[in-house]
């Protein structure tokens, strides 16, 4: 089972941008497969290259188990589909975008997870929200809000903080997929990874 790469963060940390960045870095021979998730919102909203669902399309997915997992968040449903599994099963490293509520709900997912949280300071949070326009001020308070409202503590967590140039943050990212890459499945579980 190859192992699942857990990414989060809150709003405006630059998830979409490191995660991106960190694709276009790596070779085919890192094995690396980056999940789309699947989303109620419109595909030209901007953000991240999402499947774009309608509420009863998703709902339709969901009853037929076609979800790795879901959550809903910020009034939209997000899913990962159950390809994952598939890919994992033939020995890939899968990458994820997740949610840190889903995350903490769902227990930490599996023993071959291996959460990363991006993350930026709470003005760096601000300016970036602003400056993407998805959101008027109040959602955007909303937002930030709820950021902060969830903290994890699993053992197994690296964190990157993305402050700086987005190469920095990017290469730490590749840094990281290169070692699970390398680990065997015993010592990722034992969380060899030393956070950055």
């Amino acid at each position: 089972m190859g192992p699942l790469v857990y990414v989060m963060g809150p709003s405006g940390a630059g998830k979409d941008s490191v995660m991106n960045r960190a694709r276009a870095l790596l070779t085919p021979e890192a094995s690396v497969f980056f999940a789309h998730r699947y989303i109620t919102r419109p595909a030209d909203s901007g953000g991240e290259n999402h499947v774009a669902l309608t509420p009863a399309e998703f709902a339709l997915r969901r009853e037929r188990g076609l979800f790795a997992f879901d959550w809903q968040a910020h009034g939209n449903r997000y899913g990962i589909g159950c390809e994952i599994d598939i890919w994992r099963g033939s020995g890939l490293t899968v990458v994820v975008s997740g949610s840190r509520e889903h995350f903490l709900a769902a227990d930490g997912l599996d023993q071959d997870t291996h959460p990363v949280l991006i993350t930026a300071p709470p003005q760096r949070l601000a300016e970036r929200l602003a400056a993407r326009g998805r959101e008027d001020s109040g959602a955007a308070t909303l937002r930030l809000g709820r950021g902060a409202a969830y903290e994890i503590a699993d053992p197994r967590l690296v964190t990157i903080v993305n402050d700086g140039a987005l190469e920095a943050a990017a290469q730490a990212f590749v840094s990281l997929l290169a070692r699970l890459r390398h680990a065997p499945a015993a010592r990722r579980r034992a969380g060899s990874a030393p956070a950055s």
